[in-house]
């Protein structure tokens, strides 16, 4: 992702559990003092990570585990302070949508004007995933194997 990223013209760095500590630390104080715009992060690694005025989450795959979403996102609007959750989703990932919707009691709106709307059914959906406690690497820690047929839409 980071290096999609830095293509496109843009200073990101990631964090995730195959990084150093140094590099780690780093990568976070080089997002708080604003020398990057993006920091990437493993659901892992982005653990107890405290950032003061976060603007934005982009969940880039749905997590597995409802809960995790709700950890993610959290990061945002702290302290008062707004924020904006951004999911991408493609359609064999409409079973993760509903649960996490199920979870927080809310219909997270579907954003339809962007150039992959969520209407390509050709990728079947994915069955019901079995629930993996958080010790586990999630399916964002993960390598993605999603290729550039890709349809993602976006959730907020």
């Amino acid at each position: 992702i980071v290096q999609s990223l830095e293509k496109a013209g843009l200073l990101a760095q990631a964090i995730h559990g195959n990084k150093s500590q140094n590099a780690r630390q780093l990568a976070l104080s080089n997002f708080k003092k604003r020398k990057i715009r993006i920091l990437v992060a493993t659901d892992i690694a982005a653990r107890g990570l405290d950032i003061d005025e976060l603007s934005h989450v982009i969940n880039f795959d749905l997590p597995e585990v409802p809960e995790t979403y709700v950890h993610r996102i959290g990061r945002t609007g702290r302290a008062g302070h707004g924020g904006i959750a951004i999911s991408l989703c493609d359609y064999g990932e409409k079973p993760l949508l509903k649960d996490i919707q199920k979870l927080i009691v809310k219909t997270i709106p579907e954003n339809t004007d962007n150039p992959y709307p969520l209407v390509d059914k050709t990728i079947k959906p994915k069955e019901k995933f079995t629930r993996r406690s958080s010790t586990t690497r999630s399916k964002s820690s993960a390598s993605s194997s999603r290729g550039s047929k890709r349809k993602p839409t976006r959730y907020k």
